[in-house]
């Protein structure tokens, strides 16, 4: 089969030894001798990537529904550990495929058809970046009586600039942010036990309600699977010798341990006061420790939120790059993702500066509907990785057109399509709930339908894919692209 020429085969690799300090590529495939970084990197990464201001929320709802503080507590932390399962396994494709993550969507949905999952990335990205810079904004405002305007401006300055450097420099600035938060989230945990502000009530284990720790769970379990549309991005560069037991573990727990030790927080904020708001309620419960405290973890807890701009900015610039690719191909340049990444920070400027005060409470239930979105994609996209095609997939053919994955990949479309469909009866969106969700007393279980909806289904769609064909075509397609391989091998055999 002829196989198309494009950006991947035709960019020049940069040396050994000379990487530049603003980064080159984007949606293009890394070759092997630009691969560098150690494994555990990517647990910095997913550290400070979780543990900021934003994911302290996350932990105190189970509280607001009336369970106490040791089951809330105890929700967080398992619904933690079961949503970054899926997510995890999505930072080992990096290392193995070379590419950012939304890209390989196109195995699964086809050359044109994966938009239907890149513009919903688009959207999370741009979304979740204003989010943080109206959360910024008001943040700063009671601590430093900072101007709204000047927050939302310098918070997308910032991140542009620090996404043009790219993917080195936020690695670096991840593990010193994790050195940041982990003491201060060290402090806070040793000083509230010895202090020990709580009731007999809130730590009594005999009192189990099971609507707000179910709640809880998957509200924890859904923020950590939100992840997965990121994780590729930013373990691509490393060997794919690091393999995926580790490159899995060092995400997991880096995710987990940062998101529920983040998210526990909330938990006990919550818990000690009820009736504050959120911010109000971190600076209560850090001062229970020692006066002034409770203000130091709040501005530590904003830092982070920098950091996570950049990585909202970084993937939205190579989703838009990869949306613009399917619709006709371009040779992805410095150029190019510098202006993607600043018309995304023209609209999420423009969304920050349209908001109202109501604005963050609505915008949460539509990152709700938006993680109902992605639900199907991560059992589909996990489903032909690890099962279907057991990673061997052809890098030409990924940014073929006309090769063999389609424009357009029935199987792919049609399970996502389905398995969000299987999720609605369920859905709870702020009062708004579907019928079987109304019948299980408002509970959201629509992750665990999606996922096992999706996965089975396209199992089932797959049995008459020939794969015997496809992988004739892998083993040759993808001859010439690396030269730094070993004789007879091509990328997609590190991946088996």
């Amino acid at each position: 089969m002829t196989v198309t020429s494009n950006s991947t085969s035709a960019t020049p690799t940069t040396p050994p030894g000379s990487r530049p300090v603003i980064e080159t590529r984007s949606i293009d495939y890394v070759p092997l001798a630009e691969r560098h970084g150690k494994v555990w990197h990517l647990f910095p990464v997913w550290f400070a990537g979780d543990a900021h201001l934003a994911t302290v929320a996350t932990g105190a709802i189970g509280v607001a529904l009336g369970g106490n503080l040791i089951w809330t507590a105890i929700a967080v932390v398992l619904g933690s550990a079961f949503g970054t399962f899926f997510m995890a396994f999505h930072s080992t494709q990096g290392p193995q495929l070379g590419l950012p993550q939304m890209v390989q969507s196109r195995p699964q949905f086809g050359y044109v058809g994966a938009l239907l999952v890149w513009i919903t990335a688009l959207v999370t990205y741009i979304g979740y970046t204003a989010f943080n810079q109206i959360l910024v904004g008001r943040t700063m405002e009671h601590l430093a009586g900072v101007p709204n305007p000047v927050s939302y401006i310098g918070y997308a300055v910032v991140g542009i600039v620090l996404a043009v450097v790219g993917y080195d420099f936020i690695h670096r600035a991840s593990r010193w942010l994790t050195y940041l938060m982990f003491v201060a989230l060290l402090v806070f945990s040793v000083g509230i036990l010895a202090v020990n502000p709580f009731s007999p009530e809130q730590l009594d284990l005999g009192t189990f309600a099971l609507a707000p720790f179910l709640v809880q769970f998957f509200t924890a379990a859904v923020y950590q699977l939100s992840w997965s549309i990121y994780v590729s991005d930013y373990s691509r560069y490393l060997p794919p010798t690091v393999g995926v037991r580790s490159s899995f573990w060092w995400t997991y727990l880096g995710a987990t341990i940062g998101g529920a030790w983040m998210m526990l927080v909330g938990t006990v904020a919550a818990g000690l006061f009820p009736k504050a708001a959120l911010v109000e309620s971190v600076i209560s419960a850090g001062d229970e420790i020692f006066h002034g405290f409770g203000m130091t973890l709040l501005l530590v807890s904003v830092v982070p939120l920098i950091t996570i701009g950049t990585l909202n900015f970084y993937g939205g610039s190579l989703t838009l790059l990869s949306s613009m690719d399917s619709i006709r191909q371009i040779r992805p340049t410095v150029a190019k993702r510098v202006v993607t990444l600043v018309v995304i920070g023209l609209l999420s400027t423009a969304i920050a500066f349209s908001s109202d005060e109501t604005f963050l409470e609505q915008f949460e239930h539509f990152l709700v509907v938006l993680g109902y979105l992605f639900t199907p994609w991560t059992a589909i996209n996990l489903v032909d990785f690890y099962v279907v095609r057991r990673a061997h997939y052809s890098i030409r053919e990924i940014f073929n057109p006309r090769g063999i994955y389609g424009r357009w990949s029935w199987r792919g479309l049609v399970c996502y399509v389905v398995g969000f469909a299987s999720m609605m009866p369920f859905a709870v969106v702020g009062d708004s709930m579907g019928p079987l969700a109304k019948w299980l007393g408002g509970l959201d279980v629509t992750m665990i339908v999606g996922l096992v909806v999706s996965a089975g289904l396209y199992l089932l769609v797959c049995r008459s894919l020939d794969l015997t064909a496809e992988r004739a075509v892998v083993a040759t397609a993808d001859e010439g692209l690396d030269p730094d391989a070993p004789a007879g091998m091509s990328p997609s055999a590190h991946s088996g």
